[in-house]
């Protein structure tokens, strides 16, 4: 697990210039390499506005498309990981990405036949940020006690993370207009935008998003409202105890958002899942467009560590492959 953050220009550099030299050796560069028929139309579920699920989908629909892995290729927007899995369960979206710990529930919509959802790869890793406004004088989790938190927006990756971070903590929760109690964290269920809005205007203390280092919307409310991070890390031995391994603990390094400091968090692999029932030839053109173009799928503001290399992409927190993803993988391997 690399916990430290290489800069923008290492990092770039490595992915355009010596890395996909490096496998060009192992892996058939041109994606005409496969002869079958190409989709019409491919479709990438996103996430929300300003977050990072949205910009690398978007990212990933363009090269899809310019690399000819499809005809036409789209992006949509979505309340993020738990929104897509349903997306792609459903056959209205193609590929989507997901927490690992949302993929690893594997649980349909509630009526219908069970499809089974596998992984192209571990794309980059998400952080879960506990956002709060530097005047308010939280400084520890504890003291989210008796207070209003946002937790994410139905149908996020975050909305699933964060209630087994409070339970971790062993906070008590309710929802805002339950019953009060003295100690309990009153959730409330608003995703990345709203949320900011709600913490800037004081009608919630914290706010929990988990998305790539920096997100774009807290970079840019940062500059309106000062504010800080609260340190994660020292939960992950109790989140795993109760969720398994699928937890990591990375760090937010200090200037990823203006005058907030270095601070360690909880952190879980970000995958690019399809069905298992999606054609082999898509899913190996995929895996090469991962492999050999990865330096265009970085959105220009992210700093965090990104996944795309063959020792990390196939690291998928225990979700399958899709076997034609393993197969090219195994390839390039040997």
């Amino acid at each position: 697990m690399v916990e430290g953050l290489a800069g923008p220009l290492s990092r770039r550099t490595l992915l355009k210039a010596g890395f996909s030299a490096a496998l060009a050796a192992f892996l058939p560069f041109a994606l005409s390499g496969c002869t079958s028929k190409r989709p019409d139309l491919l479709t990438v579920a996103g996430g929300e506005p300003g977050g990072f699920y949205l910009e690398f989908s978007t990212l990933l629909a363009a090269a899809l498309e310019r690399h000819g892995v499809a005809g036409r290729a789209t992006a949509v927007s979505t309340g993020g990981s738990l929104d897509n899995l349903a997306e792609l369960r459903a056959g209205r979206a193609t590929f989507a990405v997901a927490l690992a710990d949302a993929a690893g529930e594997q649980s349909p919509e509630p009526g219908s036949a069970p499809v089974q959802v596998a992984a192209l790869g571990k794309v980059y890793e998400n952080y879960v940020h506990c956002v709060v406004r530097r005047d308010s004088g939280i400084t520890g989790l504890g003291q989210l006690a008796g207070r209003r938190v946002a937790i994410g927006q139905p149908g996020s990756g975050t909305s699933l993370t964060t209630p087994r971070i409070l339970a971790a903590a062993g906070l008590d929760t309710r929802t805002v207009g339950g019953t009060d109690a003295d100690g309990t964290v009153a959730v409330v269920s608003l995703g990345l935008n709203d949320g900011l809005a709600a913490l800037k205007a004081g009608t919630v203390d914290a706010l929990f998003w988990s998305g790539g280092v920096p997100t774009a919307a807290v970079a840019a409310a940062q500059q309106e409202v000062p504010l800080a991070l609260l340190d994660l890390s020292a939960l992950l031995p109790e989140l795993r105890k109760r969720h398994g391994a699928q937890y990591d603990r990375v760090l937010i390094p200090e200037g990823s958002y203006p005058g907030v400091p270095a601070v360690w968090t909880v952190g879980a692999a970000n995958l690019l899942l399809c069905r298992t029932d999606l054609d082999a030839a898509t899913v190996e053109r995929t895996v090469q467009l991962l492999v050999h173009h990865a330096g265009e799928l970085i959105p220009q503001s992210s700093l965090g560590v990104q996944f795309l290399s063959p020792e990390t992409l196939i690291n998928t927190a225990g979700v399958p492959l899709h076997p034609a993803a393993a197969n090219a993988y195994r390839a390039l391997h040997g």
